[in-house]
């Protein structure tokens, strides 16, 4: 009779099973760390991609004043691609006004005074774009020509310096920025997450 459950033939088995299993996980740790590796350099390349096309449709918005030829506000974009303005709050000596009539009775007194202006508020400013948002005028409807003997251009070129901005606006991709700008002040412009909803002392023009 011959014994099937002789002791050496089962031994024998025992570390060709171990050594399969080892095999076997061995193999499914690598994979496991290049199936990671894979998502890893997936994530990262869609990242870059994604921060090209927002570096390629980037729009800055600067905001300022001149006295030269004569006293205007200007709006410009100096970025790559358009800026499409969300809310803007206009300031007279820090408080907020609704449009530039109320704003150069601030500026100069009651009663009304002529001047013109392009509207800011909804604007979408293309990439290069620059363009005069306000003009004060004088009582013959003329832009306020640079002249220092002139006495009111010598109280507007002041009183230009008491007007500030904030604008905040987006690219085509939903980023946002706010800019705030004018015055005395240094342009400072800031990332935001989202632009605030129109308010009571949201500039209207």
């Amino acid at each position: 009779m011959i014994d099937t459950d002789c002791p050496d033939d089962k031994i024998g088995l025992v570390p060709e099973q171990r050594a399969t299993r080892s095999a076997s996980r061995y193999d499914a740790v690598i994979a496991t760390f290049v199936g990671l590796c894979a998502l890893c350099v997936s994530g990262y390349t869609a990242y870059m991609q994604r921060q090209q096309v927002r570096a390629a449709v980037w729009p800055i918005l600067e905001f300022d004043s001149s006295n030269h030829p004569d006293i205007h506000f200007i709006l410009a974009n100096k970025g790559v691609g358009p800026a499409i303005i969300r809310h803007v709050v206009v300031k007279v000596d820090g408080q907020p006004v609704v449009d530039w009539p109320e704003a150069l009775r601030k500026l100069v007194g009651p009663g009304e005074h002529p001047y013109s202006e392009s509207d800011m508020s909804g604007r979408v400013v293309a990439a290069g774009e620059s363009m005069t948002v306000f003009t004060p005028r004088d009582s013959e409807n003329n832009p306020i020509p640079y002249d220092r003997s002139n006495p009111v251009y010598v109280q507007m070129n002041k009183d230009r310096l008491r007007i500030e901005v904030e604008i905040c606006y987006s690219s085509t991709l939903g980023d946002c920025w706010t800019l705030r700008s004018g015055g005395k002040t240094a342009h400072v412009t800031t990332a935001t997450r989202r632009c605030p909803s129109p308010s009571a002392t949201s500039f209207r023009q």
